[in-house]
C-alpha cells in the first residue's frame, strides 16, 4: 500500500505521517517511510535547490519536483511496494498540482501529465490531506522558513484553496481531515480510514 500526506507548511502532516509509520511498524508491518522532495541522494541535493537556492521559474519548479520524484519511485517507493511493504510519503503528486499547477498557474492536467511520465503513472492508494486555516498554519510554522514557506500570505491562501480543491477533483484517493485536531486524536481517525482501504 501507498499513502501519502499532504497540506500547507504547519498542517502537521509530517507528524501525522511519524504517527502512522508508529502504529503500522507497532503491529509488525514493513513500512518505508519517506519525504519530498527527498529521500534518495539526488533527491536531497534537488531539496536544497528548491528550498533553500534563489528565485526559481514556475515550469522549473516543477520539474525539479518531478526529477526528485522520478528517482524516488524508482530508488524507493517501487521497490519497497514490489516487496510487500507499506510506503508512507511526507507529500507526492498533490503537492505539485496545489503548488505548482494550481497556485502558480501552470494547470493541474499539464502538471499531472507531467508526474505521471515521471512516476511511470504511479499514485497513491490513499492521500491524507490535513486542513488547517492558513493563519494558523503560519503560525505553526515558526521564524525559519524556506524559500517555498517564504511566500505571502495571499500564496499560502491560494494553496490552501488548491488542496481543498483536489480533493474535490479526485475524491476517491483523497481524503480532507481536520488538521486542528489533537494530534492523537487526528492519528486515530487516519488509521480506522486506513483500514477500510486495506
Amino acid at each position: 500500500m501507498f499513502v501519502t500526506f499532504e497540506g500547507v507548511d504547519g498542517s502537521g502532516k509530517t507528524t501525522q505521517a511519524g504517527l502512522l509509520v508508529e502504529a503500522l511498524r507497532g503491529e509488525g508491518r514493513d513500512v518505508v517511510a519517506t519525504r519530498e522532495p527527498g529521500g534518495t541522494q539526488l533527491g536531497e541535493r534537488i531539496r536544497e535547490l528548491l528550498l533553500h537556492g534563489d528565485a526559481i521559474a514556475p515550469w522549473a519548479e516543477a520539474a525539479l519536483f518531478a526529477a526528485a520524484r522520478a528517482q524516488l519511485v524508482a530508488e524507493v517507493i517501487r521497490p519497497a511496494l514490489r516487496r510487500g511493504a507499506v510506503v508512507l510519503c511526507d507529500r507526492y503528486v498533490d503537492s505539485s498540482l496545489a503548488y505548482q499547477g494550481i497556485a502558480r498557474g501552470l494547470g493541474v492536467d499539464p502538471v499531472l501529465e507531467l508526474n505521471l511520465r515521471a512516476t511511470g503513472d504511479l499514485l497513491p492508494d490513499r492521500t491524507f490531506l490535513l486542513l488547517v486555516d492558513p493563519e494558523e498554519s503560519r503560525r505553526r510554522g515558526g521564524d525559519t522558513r524556506d524559500r517555498i514557506e517564504r511566500e505571502d500570505d495571499e500564496f499560502v491562501r491560494k494553496v490552501d484553496r488548491a488542496y481543498r480543491e483536489l480533493a474535490e477533483l479526485f475524491p476517491s484517493r483523497i481524503l480532507a481531515v481536520d488538521g486542528s485536531l489533537d494530534p492523537t486524536e487526528l492519528a486515530e481517525t487516519i488509521r480506522g480510514q486506513l483500514r477500510d482501504v486495506s
